[in-house]
C-alpha cells in the first residue's frame, strides 16, 4: 500500500494550473520537500536550487514542494521565481504531521514546518533528511537518486 493512499492536496502544477493532487498518483519516485513559507529567503533559495537542477532530476523523480501556504501564495511564489515543479498546500498540516515535520520552534515558541526532504519510491520512504541545511542539499538528493 502507498503511504499516501487517499491523501489529496490542492496546489499548482509545473505550469501554474490549480488542481487537486492525489499524492499516491504523483509518480513512481517522488522527491517531496517541505519548506516553511513562500517568498522567504531560505525557502526561495531552496526552490531555486531544485528549479535550476531539475534537468539532473528529470527521468529520475518528480519534484514536489509542500508548505502550509495557500494556492494563491504558491501561484505568486511560482511566478516570481519561475518555479517549474508542483507546489502543494498543506494548509491544515495533515501531511507534515503525518511525516513528523510539523515541529515546535523553540526560538519562536510556535509550531511550523521543519525544512525536510523525502525520497519516496513505490509508496515507501527510501531517504529522509530533516532539519535541512539548504547549502548543497539538492546535490545530496541527486546523489541519492
Amino acid at each position: 500500500m502507498h503511504i499516501f493512499e487517499g491523501i489529496k492536496l490542492k496546489g499548482i502544477d509545473e505550469n501554474g494550473e490549480e488542481k487537486e493532487f492525489s499524492l499516491a498518483e504523483l509518480g513512481e519516485k517522488i522527491v517531496l520537500y517541505f519548506y516553511p513559507k513562500d517568498n522567504t529567503p531560505f525557502c526561495t533559495q531552496e526552490a531555486m536550487d531544485f528549479r535550476d537542477k531539475i534537468t539532473k532530476l528529470a527521468g529520475k523523480a518528480t519534484i514536489v514542494g509542500v508548505s502550509p501556504d495557500n494556492v494563491d501564495s504558491h501561484k505568486n511564489f511560482r511566478q516570481s521565481n519561475f518555479i517549474n515543479f508542483p507546489l502543494l498546500s498543506d494548509s491544515d498540516n495533515k501531511l507534515s504531521k503525518m511525516l513528523g515535520v510539523y515541529k515546535e520552534n523553540p526560538v519562536k515558541g510556535t509550531k511550523e514546518i521543519e525544512r525536510s526532504t523525502f525520497i519516496i519510491k513505490d509508496g515507501l520512504i527510501t531517504n529522509a533528511w530533516k532539519n535541512v541545511n539548504i547549502e548543497g542539499h539538492v546535490d545530496k538528493v541527486i546523489e541519492s537518486l
